[in-house]
């Protein structure tokens, strides 16, 4: 009895130990996934589109809605990825799909015509981006009267042509998209607050286009913002675009990164 009682305290410290890693595995195991994600069928006339929805669960009552467009190769895994981003800081976030279900080119050359179709056709590409801001205007998580849009290349210039069409939404944000105008007049219907995150070295956006979209800006007379990041190119946020620059693609994590944190704090202020 005496031993027993001895080691008592050492036995119960090795059961402790023992079952101490299998606690552990339970109860992370029972650790829920909160994070929701679907893709979504929408229209734009006889066009069947496929957008993809995200949404933290955890997080109750509506809460602002994000809208994210897609890069020149359609709604892809990057596009998916920048989606759940937002739905993890407590947006409901969803991805336009503007090019139609099914339709995600695999190459250069397959991105370029699709992409070249729609920015050649501003009112289609309009028409495209507002039926998915309508899309997630009516899922059941979004507040409607907080409402943004961001994009990134292509899908920059979208949510610009998605501000001159005079949607009634809070602010867009374009990640190294397109500036130009076929229509600078537009930029008077412009109701939302604009940021353009640029990289100061692009060579797809002419000092010309940004001399014009500055004007457009001053004449529209709207609240907008551009901050450009040195010895930075074109989809500067893309880890696939290589480590190139003089290409005129490249990643550049700190370009990323910073340009993530201006977005963020400019949800803060029109939030």
């Amino acid at each position: 009895m005496n031993i027993l009682k001895k080691y008592s305290l050492f036995i119960l410290l090795v059961i402790g130990i023992l079952i101490t890693p299998v606690w552990t595995i339970l109860t992370s195991a029972q650790t829920p996934n909160t994070l929701q994600t679907q893709l979504v069928e929408y229209q734009q006339g006889d066009t069947v589109l496929e957008g993809y929805l995200a949404y933290d669960s955890s997080h109750t009552g509506k809460r602002p809605g994000v809208l994210v467009v897609h890069e020149w190769k359609g709604l892809d895994e990057y596009a998916k990825s920048r989606t759940e981003q937002l739905a993890r800081l407590g947006y409901v976030a969803f991805a336009a799909d503007i090019y139609g279900k099914g339709i995600r080119p695999q190459t250069a050359e397959e991105a370029k015509t699709q992409a070249t179709l729609y920015r050649s056709n501003r009112t289609l590409l309009r028409q495209r981006v507002n039926a998915a801001l309508a899309e997630l205007r009516k899922q059941p998580q979004t507040d409607s009267e907080r409402l943004a849009a961001i994009g990134y290349c292509f899908g920059g210039t979208t949510v610009l042509e998605l501000a001159r069409s005079g949607v009634d939404i809070d602010g867009v944000v374009s990640f190294h998209g397109g500036l130009d105008s076929p229509n600078p007049q537009d930029g008077k219907q412009i109701k939302s607050k604009v940021l353009v995150l640029h990289g100061a070295d692009d060579p797809l956006v002419s000092p010309e286009d940004i001399k014009a979209f500055e004007k457009e800006m001053r004449e529209g007379n709207v609240d907008w913002q551009m901050v450009s990041y040195g010895r930075t190119v074109h989809s500067f946020t893309n880890p696939k675009a290589g480590n190139d620059p003089s290409k005129g693609t490249a990643y550049n994590a700190d370009a990323d990164r910073r340009s993530f944190e201006a977005m963020k704090l400019f949800f803060e202020e029109i939030f």
